[in-house]
């Protein structure tokens, strides 16, 4: 394709189409990559130039873009029941995915609903969480706990318990007010205190509060701020002492991504009381194929909606609420994991580290981290010349080495297929380096 056909594409699109998470304004300068195919871990534009996508395509594709068993999987359901309403109907590629899940979580999860992606089902949890206890005569607890730099979509429900200003700041006189506490994050060493500050407010509000709701592990926008599960077990406990719900949105951890299938598990749940009240997944749960998004929940909240009174009934709903061709995509990324994929994530995440190690010493960067399959570091102010519009400067630069990567403000974050092998981690590492150098300067 010549040059001109690939910007008359960049012209079409930003005439006609919004793009997210995009100030059209400066798209105008720098224009959307037009991207003709996918294959494996790489994306490849009409002139045949090829990118290693770092970041999954926003954290979805598991096992690679045009994955033959993922396909197969849409083609056969496409040929059987492309959709049927999930409201007085059902079908087995639902009631599957529903039981598998609850499996993996030893039943302690045992009712699945379907949303439509990753802030629907944010939207759900909080509603159920709410309804559940109005119907149990607790109609004061409506309130909501969110972590400082935690995010959770950008619905309005879902923004409300977001803490992100560039997304939460132009609508919040919309919005209904969450109470925001300290993160734990390792690099601050700070899981004590945050601890306490959630004890004060639970201990102070919890006849008013409904639900906590936190990202396990990883607080993806937060710059990949990562903490452990000591704290995620602390926080279990101290909802389980005040009568408040507990929210794990895993829908950019889950499937596989901490190293475990559901980032939860790495509390080491020992019973059902052990897990949260509701977990969440998207993103990665078809594989990058389809939108899907999933809300499990416990025993207790299914039955505060048990009722001859449709009234009390949770009357949530989507069209495409449980869609066919979706349940298969995530029933087929089950089969990869049933087959052994964490044990596989395993050997990758270590080629990662080995590759990313030298990286530690560069003295233009701090706090290299990993969490399973998730890797980052963040630019060290102390020893740079600043960047102005460091994100874009790097996510183009790192274009020209065979890197499709968009860092988080200043962190630089690495979220791959579970494709990597030893030579496609020194090659994401030398690339990385590359542009860090192309980019960034001492101070």
């Amino acid at each position: 394709m010549s040059e001109a056909v690939r910007q008359d594409w960049q012209r079409r699109s930003l005439a006609a189409v919004w793009h997210p998470c995009t100030q059209m304004a400066r798209a105008q300068d720098v224009p959307p990559l037009p991207i003709a195919r996918g294959e494996g871990p790489w994306l490849i534009d009409h002139e045949g130039r090829r990118y290693f996508d770092a970041n999954s395509s926003w954290w979805v594709n598991l096992f690679g873009h045009a994955d033959r068993a993922l396909n197969d999987a849409i083609k056969q359901q496409l040929d059987t029941l492309p959709h049927v309403m999930l409201a007085g109907c059902t079908h087995e590629p639902a009631v599957r995915l529903a039981e598998r899940l609850s499996a993996r979580t030893g039943g302690a999860l045992g009712h699945l609903f379907f949303g439509s992606d990753g802030a629907s089902a944010v939207e759900i949890a909080l509603k159920q969480s709410f309804h559940s206890w109005r119907n149990r005569g607790r109609a004061d607890k409506r309130e909501f706990v969110c972590l400082r730099n935690g995010y959770h979509g950008e619905t309005i429900g879902a923004l409300a318990v977001t803490d992100v200003a560039i997304f939460r700041d132009a609508y919040d006189p919309l919005l209904m007010r969450s109470h925001i506490v300290a993160s734990p994050d390792q690099r601050l060493g700070n899981e004590a205190q945050a601890l306490d500050e959630m004890r004060a407010l639970l201990a102070e509000r919890h006849e008013h509060i409904a639900a906590v709701i936190v990202e396990p592990l990883v607080q993806g926008a937060a710059g990949m701020s990562m903490y452990g599960p000591s704290y995620l077990k602390a926080l279990r406990a101290l909802c389980t002492e005040f009568e408040v719900h507990l929210i794990a949105d895993e829908i950019a951890v889950g499937c596989g991504r901490t190293g475990t299938f559901f980032a939860w598990e790495q509390t080491a749940p020992a019973t059902k009381a052990d897990w949260p009240d509701f977990l969440l997944l998207s993103k990665g749960i078809t594989g990058g194929t389809m939108a899907l998004s999933l809300v499990l929940t416990t025993d207790e909240v299914y039955q505060a909606f048990w009722s001859q009174d449709v009234t009390r009934g949770f009357l949530h709903s989507h069209s495409y609420t449980g869609n066919p061709l979706a349940c298969a995509a995530a029933n087929a990324v089950l089969d990869r994991f049933d087959a052994g994929q964490l044990e596989r994530n395993q050997q990758q995440a270590a080629w990662l580290a080995e590759a990313f190690a030298p990286l530690a010493a560069d003295p233009r960067i701090t706090h290299l981290r990993q969490r399973g399959m998730i890797l980052a570091f963040d630019i060290n102010p102390a020893t740079t010349v600043p960047v102005e519009r460091f994100a874009e400067k790097f996510h183009l630069a790192a274009r020209r080495h065979e890197l499709l990567i968009r860092p988080i403000g200043q962190t630089v974050y690495l979220m791959p297929p579970y494709l990597i092998d030893e030579p496609a981690a020194k090659f994401l590492a030398a690339a990385v380096a590359a542009t860090l150098e192309e980019v960034v300067h001492a101070a």
